[in-house]
């Protein structure tokens, strides 16, 4: 059976797994860890993302994202790829180092955002890496020691995962602690790693409406399930209709709902016609055209950092 393509409409929360080759590992050495982290950060430099945990572990990784406006793809693409041909070059090896593509599991966040930060925040501990929850704050290759205040990494989500738990940061780091040492009693939750509504269950399905509304790609409740499935069609319809339009007619169809000459629209200019419409051309481009931003930044005269904080203002202009 043909695997399913990936769920990847901006928005959504992902935990995102990815093991060694035949579990082989993936960290040897401090330094790697300390690489794949560096990686994390410049990767959402140029296809931001929010991380809202994470834990890397000899033999594979977890990731908690919640998706931007270009998805995870090209996030975890340069991430893994670019992770891969240096830990090669480090310890003298050729082929591949992670097992088959990274397995991303769509949650719905309102149920299962709190869980999944402590699930994978615990991976250590379930794992006898660290022998408990005080080793646990000082390991430094998850996100629980960022909350704890023991590491500091700027990409991740601190302040809004605190934010979860108490009022204010104090409040925040006591009761996500108490959180976390509840989940020290629960072992493995395979429900969490799995994705479908029938795992989510036990293995039981609740009713005959959420059986129908079923999707491995998925963890959540039936209505959930819909609800993303309602959105990957309509972005797949999105994608169908401008590729059947084409990239240049595009251009020209947005040159001339901006009122401008197309050729502005590849010059230097801060005209707000001019601005908006570089806004919808990268945000196009980039969703439904395959084309990077530093692509759209060079072909438009624009930086990449400008050409980045772009297109979510080019998605706004769209769905207006």
């Amino acid at each position: 059976m043909p695997r399913q393509a990936r769920i990847d409409t901006p928005g959504l929360l992902h935990h995102v797994i990815s093991r060694g080759l035949e579990r082989r590992e993936i960290f040897k050495t401090i330094e790697d860890y300390q690489d794949f982290v560096d990686r994390i950060d410049t990767s959402l430099q140029k296809s931001p993302n929010q991380i809202l945990a994470w834990a890397l572990m000899p033999n594979h990784f977890h990731l908690l994202i919640r998706s931007g406006s270009g998805g995870i793809t090209r996030f975890m693409r340069r991430l893994m790829s670019g992770y891969a041909t240096s830990f090669n070059a480090r310890h003298k090896r050729v082929g591949y180092l992670f097992q088959n593509r990274y397995k991303s599991i769509v949650c719905e966040e309102d149920t299962y955002l709190k869980e999944l930060v402590r699930y994978i925040h615990l991976n250590p501990l379930r794992a006898q890496l660290v022998k408990d929850l005080e080793g646990l704050r000082r390991y430094p290759f998850t996100g629980h020691a960022v909350l704890m205040g023991m590491v500091k990494h700027s990409w991740q989500e601190k302040e809004f995962v605190l934010a979860l738990f108490g009022r204010n940061e104090k409040e925040g780091h006591r009761r996500y602690e108490e959180y976390v040492r509840e989940g020290t009693k629960e072992g493995n939750r395979p429900d969490l790693v799995g994705g479908g509504l029938k795992r989510s269950h036990g293995g039981n399905w609740p009713s005959k409406k959420e059986r129908e509304s079923y999707d491995s790609r998925i963890l959540g409740s039936g209505g959930f399930v819909e609800s993303v499935l309602k959105e990957v069609e309509k972005d797949d319809r999105s994608k169908s209709r401008f590729q059947k339009m084409g990239w240049e007619n595009f251009v020209s169809v947005v040159a001339k709902a901006q009122g401008i000459e197309r050729d502005r629209l590849f010059e230097k200019g801060r005209r707000q016609s001019v601005s908006d419409g570089k806004a919808i051309l990268i945000y196009v481009g980039t969703t439904y055209f395959g084309k990077t931003n530093k692509a759209m930044a060079n072909m438009l005269c624009m930086a990449e950092p400008p050409a980045s904080r772009a297109k979510d203002r080019g998605r706004e202009l769209m769905e207006k």
